[in-house]
């Protein structure tokens, strides 16, 4: 009989520990999702995610003005795609840009990254209504036709 007690008292105890990591992971969970005013933190995902001044078709029409296909690349017919990684900032500028996943063509890749460093502000991400600091990757295509 004991035993049994002993047996019982186990599982609410586990049962209420259980409980108790699941309150505490959601807690965290929520915690983390709340922008502050002063905090840099950077989110990969946001509830309004940032925008390029006049959305994705504007994006692609600056590209296409912009990109200065390198000679050097389009005389040895080099072609791939750029995958550059940025952050929006609060107040819409990009900072920490970074070639995330590079063509073997080393023209290409700074290109890439030189046409990002050279984008207008942008739209911020939004998270419970307010700016927030958030990641992107914008892949830049570079094709010989």
């Amino acid at each position: 009989m004991k035993n049994n007690g002993t047996k019982k008292m186990m599982n609410r105890i586990g049962l209420w520990l259980i409980a108790l990591m699941v309150a505490l992971g959601v807690s965290a969970t929520a915690s983390a999702q709340q922008p502050s005013g002063s905090s840099n933190q950077v989110f990969d995902v946001v509830e309004v995610m940032p925008q390029f001044p006049g959305g994705m078709d504007g994006l692609k029409s600056w590209l296409a003005q912009n990109l200065r296909y390198p000679v050097e690349s389009q005389k040895k017919g080099e072609s791939g795609r750029v995958l550059v990684q940025f952050v929006v900032n609060k107040d819409g500028s990009l900072s920490d840009c970074k070639v995330l996943r590079a063509t073997k063509y080393p023209a290409l890749n700074r290109e890439a990254l030189r046409l990002v460093k050279k984008m207008p502000k942008w739209t911020p991400g939004q998270q419970k209504g307010m700016s927030v600091r958030v990641r992107y990757t914008l892949p830049i295509a570079f094709n010989l036709k």
